[in-house]
Formats: structure tokens, C-alpha cells, sequence
């Protein structure tokens, strides 16, 4: 194995390496205080990059600020205007239609089929292509001895800078170990000891080793039994086929969605008495320029279409970069190193050789500090493609013995095999990648939105996680969240008689951008993200 690193890497390695001795066997790295994280987010967390931000002109946040790339899109043109469409002759009449084909879509469609309601899912990919089958690291739930759903609230709440929907925090926290048991029911094979016990590690702004997993590859694990379960339960799915408006009726309700076949552009309407958005993150917007974590399909959509259906959003102006994406080699630049090696004992270095921050602060602290190093100190690592600063991982196998990362994290060391680096043996260059969607649509406890009848799981919800998210707690808010709007919809679509359909809010929105001097050429959803050199 021929490794890619240049002279200057290596001489900086000689740094790392002359330190590890000592990191290994001294006192963890100093956390640090409430103000001091303060400052720091204040001056380096892109959050806080104003000049990135633009202010929303119309619709239910009209005044409040959100990532420029968002506004356009929230701002932008139907792809519906000047198309007539026929309502009055659906392509497909089902009880609950599910928009979105990942952990929280999946959940939904799972606990509504199981309660007898006619459920049909679209995604505009495959069933899979998700977020969730990228997750690594674990899922979090209080579920040991040593630990309750009151003590992972207040970490909850904390990591989430207390802008946390309470009502929200307790839902997730309390059908935690509920959620593990579920998941554990339909297959999945969570890592544990020889004796049955599930092992459990700490994340990142954790007080207790909560973190579930199957290795490092916990979400497609989670996103295997869940696909599976969908096809036993012969729910059908529509591939390739996105929803680019939400269809009401004539009281005001979401009831159905105007459906696009990817390939073929054609246009497919879809009656529901309930609607269940799960269409996922934001990362392929690219936010301030920054690489991304998420899969091809992640652009922000079920903001945009509960946005135009009369939706609120809450925190659309808060993302999480992630502090540990791959900042080299390039054939992974932005893929998602997960939290889960910090957790089991690498710690973060500069070029010098220097240990600058506690491995396991929260997410956006950890990103912040990694940004300070680089831009402001100078002592990020230089590689031929970009700074960042080294995640020293040859440590873990020094702290637990020999073979405990190919062990814990043989996906981790499969990707950076095939790029001739031996995590086992040199430490890896990290830097902040942008990789989830905090806030999204405002939902009730239930689920539902402001929007009668319009349900909203998984990362395109906001307020689960408030201003920033704990690593373990996404893999369980598509669970907990998922599985309470499928049920929550269950119920519901029994009393619903749906109206005359209608896309008259769709007209409205847009003499509301006419009326506020809006004029573009861009259309929405984005559906995906052009990488076409320009």
C-alpha cells in the first residue's frame, strides 16, 4: 500500500505520532466552559455567518432569516405554474400517502399498514436512498441500568442549546427503549457482548454510554430490516417518482400530492386523506459552499412543499456541520467520518502535534473548533485538496488492543483502504461537513403539522433537536417520529372525508411572491442537486 500523503503530511504524522504515548495514557484533553463554547460558536460556528443569510419575504415566516440557498428556493416558481393539471381523475386513491422513502418514511408506512389503513409510499429515488442508510455511528436510548429517559432529556435539551421543543425531547427520549426493542423485533442486530448485553458507548455531549450500534454501520442496518418489512407487508412503493406540490381540498386540508415521475416527467396525481412528509435533509444544497455528508436526493424538499401549503417552519436557520468529514483524499472529500471513532478513543491534533479541543464536545463545538485551528491559528494540516486537522486513529487500537478498529469500525477502514490508508497505522485528515437539517416543519406532539392533515417526520421536522443535534439521536427521531406519525395518521384518516382537490394555495403563494416584487427564473422543489460544470 503506496500512501498518499505528501512529505508535508508525513512530517506533521512524525508530530502526531512523537505525542500518542501520552495521550494514550494521560488525562483526557480539558472540557471547556459554557462561555468558552459561546465565544466560540459566536465567532467560527457557520450558523453564525450572517452574510450567508438572507431574509424570507412572504409566506407563514415572513421576516425571519434562513441559509440564502433556502430562501431561493422558498421564494422560487411552482413547477406546476402555467401547467394544467387534472385533479378531478386520480392515478392512485389511498388512505395515507407516504413522501419519502427512508427511516422515518418507512416507520410511518410499517405502524400505518399494521393498523389496517391503505398506505402507499413515493420517493424519488429508491426506498433506501436516504440519510438514514448513510448513518454510522449508532442510536441512542436510555435503556441500562445506570441510566433513564430524564437524565438523556436534559443531554437532549443541553446539546440542543435548551431551543428544544420540550413536548418534542419527551416524546423521544421516553419511546426510546421502545424504539430499540422494535427495531431489535423486526431484525436488526444491534452489536452486543457474549452474555446478550447490548454494548453501549458515549457520544458526543453524553453523560451516559447510550450509543447503540451494528458496528458502523448502524443505519443501514436499521434501513435494511425497515425495507424489508415494508416488502413483507406488501405496501407498494412508487420509485422515482417525486411530489413537487401538496394537493388540498377545498376546506383547506392536505389531501393528496401532485406526483413527477423522474425519468419521464410525467405528472401523476395521488388522493390521500393524509399526507406524511419524510423527505429528509439538506446537505445537497451545499450551504456556504460546504461538502456534504448526505445522499444524491437531499435538497431541502418537504420544507419547500409544506412551505407553500401554509406550514410554519422553526430553526430553518440552523444546520449541523459535521466536525469529522473527510477533508482528503478527494475520492471521499465530505464523506461522513463517523463520531463513533471519537468515542472509542481518537482525539483531535493539529499539524503541530498539539491536542486542541476535549474529542467528544458537542457537534457544532467540535466544528467550531476545528474551523478556529485552521482559519485563525494556522495549524490545520495542509493537503492537496484542503486544510483540515488530523483524527489520530491509531490510538484506539493503543487504548483497547490490537484489532478493536477493524472490529468497531470496519466500514470505516474498508473506505480509507480503498484509497491505499491504513487507519490502523496513520492518523486521518478531517474538517466540518455539512450533514443535517436542525430545524424543518413545525410539527405537534402527534405529528401534525399546521396544515390539517399533513404529517411531518424525520429530519425535515424541526424542533427535536433544537440549534444543534446529539450524535444517536437522528437514527431514533426517524424511529420515534416515524412511527408516531403512522400512527398518529392511522387514526386520523378513519374520520376524513376528503373535499373537492385543489391547488388554489398553490395560485395564492404565487400572486403572494407577485405582491412582495419577487421575480425569478428558479422553480421548486429542487429535486436534485446539478453538478454539471457550468
Amino acid at each position: 500500500m503506496s500512501l498518499p500523503y505528501t512529505q508535508e503530511m508525513l512530517d506533521s504524522i512524525k508530530k502526531v505520532e512523537a505525542g500518542r504515548e501520552a495521550r494514550v495514557n494521560g488525562p483526557e484533553p480539558r472540557r471547556m466552559t459554557a462561555d468558552e463554547k459561546t465565544a466560540l460558536l459566536e465567532e467560527f460556528h457557520p450558523d453564525y455567518n450572517m452574510e450567508s443569510f438572507a431574509q424570507i419575504q412572504i409566506g407563514p415566516n415572513k421576516g425571519e432569516k434562513a441559509p440564502k440557498e433556502l430562501v431561493e428556493l422558498l421564494q422560487a416558481n411552482s413547477r406546476l405554474k402555467d401547467v394544467d393539471v387534472n385533479l378531478s381523475d386520480p392515478d392512485y386513491d389511498v388512505d395515507i400517502l407516504v413522501i419519502g422513502g427512508g427511516g422515518a418514511g418507512s416507520s410511518a408506512a410499517i405502524e400505518a399498514k399494521r393498523a389496517g389503513a391503505n398506505v402507499m409510499i413515493v420517493t424519488k429515488l429508491r426506498i433506501g436512498d436516504a440519510n438514514t442508510m448513510m448513518a454510522e455511528g449508532g442510536i441512542q436510548a436510555a435503556d441500562k441500568e445506570n441510566d433513564s429517559p430524564a437524565q438523556h432529556y436534559l443531554d437532549v435539551m443541553g446539546g440542543g442549546h435548551f431551543a428544544n421543543d420540550p413536548e418534542l425531547v419527551k416524546k423521544l427520549v421516553t419511546k426510546g427503549p421502545e424504539a430499540i426493542k422494535w427495531l431489535e423485533s423486526l431484525g436488526v442486530l444491534f452489536d452486543k457482548e457474549e452474555d446478550g448485553t447490548m454494548i453501549t458507548t458515549h457520544g458526543g455531549g453524553t453523560s451516559r454510554k447510550r450509543m447503540h450500534a451494528a458496528r458502523d454501520y448502524s443505519g443501514a442496518e436499521i434501513m435494511r430490516v425497515l425495507r424489508d418489512e415494508v416488502l413483507n407487508l406488501g405496501i407498494p412503493v412508487v420509485d422515482f417518482t417525486a411530489a413537487i406540490e401538496i394537493i388540498k381540498d377545498e376546506d383547506g386540508k392536505a389531501a393528496g400530492a401532485v406526483l413527477m415521475n423522474m425519468e419521464t416527467k410525467e405528472l401523476l396525481v395521488a388522493r390521500a386523506k393524509c399526507v406524511i412528509i419524510a423527505t429528509g435533509g439538506a446537505g445537497r444544497m451545499h450551504y456556504q459552499g460546504f461538502p456534504t455528508s448526505n445522499h444524491y436526493g437531499a435538497t431541502a424538499d418537504g420544507l419547500i412543499l409544506a412551505y407553500r401549503a401554509g406550514a410554519s417552519l422553526l430553526y430553518q436557520d440552523t444546520l449541523q456541520y459535521h466536525p469529522t468529514g473527510v477533508a482528503f483524499p478527494a475520492q471521499i472529500y465530505g464523506a461522513l467520518v463517523t463520531e463513533k471513532v471519537r468515542s472509542v478513543g481518537a482525539m483531535f491534533v493539529n499539524a503541530e502535534g498539539e491536542v486542541f479541543m476535549h474529542p467528544l464536545e458537542t457537534r457544532d463545538v467540535a466544528a467550531s473548533g476545528i474551523i478556529r485551528e485552521v482559519k485563525q491559528r494556522g495549524k490545520g494540516v495542509h493537503t492537496p485538496i484542503a486544510d483540515g486537522v488530523w483524527l489520530d486513529t491509531p490510538m484506539i487500537d493503543m487504548i483497547h488492543g490490537k484489532g478493536t478498529l477493524e472490529k468497531r469500525l470496519p466500514g470505516m477502514l474498508r473506505m480509507y483502504a480503498r484509497c491505499d490508508i491504513d487507519m490502523r497505522e496513520v492518523p486521518i485528515v478531517v474538517y466540518p461537513t455539512l450533514h443535517y437539517q436542525n430545524g424543518g416543519i413545525k410539527i405537534a406532539p402527534n405529528g401534525m403539522s399546521q396544515v390539517e392533515n399533513l404529517f411531518v417526520a424525520g429530519e425535515a421536522v424541526g424542533g427535536v433537536h433544537g440549534r444543534n443535534r446529539l450524535m444517536g439521536n437522528s437514527l431514533l427521531d426517524i424511529i420515534v417520529f416515524g412511527r408516531n406519525a403512522g400512527q398518529s395518521a392511522a387514526a386520523t384518516y378513519k374520520n376524513v372525508t376528503v373535499g373537492k382537490l385543489t391547488l388554489s394555495h398553490v395560485d395564492a403563494y404565487a400572486k403572494e411572491m407577485e405582491e412582495a416584487g419577487i421575480v425569478t427564473d428558479v422553480v421548486s422543489p429542487k429535486l436534485l442537486p446539478d453538478y454539471r460544470w457550468k
